[in-house]
């Protein structure tokens, strides 16, 4: 029932979302220039890596002296947007139709930061990793301690439930409106 969800939401907000995402797409292609996608490599389920993709927000690592710049300086007005607004993530529900996420799970983080994990912090890859999750409709950004994250996550892996997931679907919709906990 999980993965049907996933599918059927997944193709929904892909059909009508599309042309949000072409123009999203061509704002990008105009302001940051190519590619408009940002790919990175995740762990997903039991730590195997899978392709993320989301949109850009970012400028080119480095400045016309090619000197590397600081991700603040990198993030212009645009990103910010795209951030706040949650549209840089709608190409992950490509990743959920394929099945290399899930719409509702623990969120994929980046390889730099798995390496930082403690032991029991890879519980949380005994599930497909999640476009939202508890963690996202806790404070996202405003949660102090990864910690903190990895226990919301457990406690979703130990409490699944199919309604579970639509309370998180429907919070998250809330969350992301609102622009709760973003940056």
């Amino acid at each position: 029932m999980k993965r049907f969800l996933d599918i059927v939401v997944s193709l929904f907000v892909l059909v009508l979302m599309a042309p949000v995402m072409v123009v999203v797409a061509a704002v990008i292609a105009v302001k940051l220039g190519t590619p408009v996608l940002f790919r990175q490599q995740r762990p997903g389920l039991h730590g195997e890596p899978f392709e993320m993709v989301k949109f850009r927000t970012m400028s080119d690592a480095r400045d016309a002296n090619g000197e590397l710049l600081p991700d603040e300086e990198r993030l212009g007005d645009l990103g910010k947007f795209l951030r706040k607004t949650s549209l840089d993530e709608f190409p992950e529900f490509w990743n959920v139709l394929k099945g290399d996420m899930s719409l509702v799970g623990p969120r994929p983080l980046p390889v730099r930061d798995v390496a930082k994990f403690d032991a029991w912090h890879h519980i949380r890859h005994q599930v497909l990793p999640g476009l939202t999750g508890l963690w996202q409709i806790s404070g996202r950004s405003d949660i102090d301690t990864f910690d903190d994250v990895a226990r919301l996550d457990l406690h979703y892996i130990d409490n699944w439930s199919l309604n579970l997931d639509l309370e998180i679907l429907l919070e998250t919709v809330r969350v992301v409106l609102l622009g709760k906990g973003a940056y």
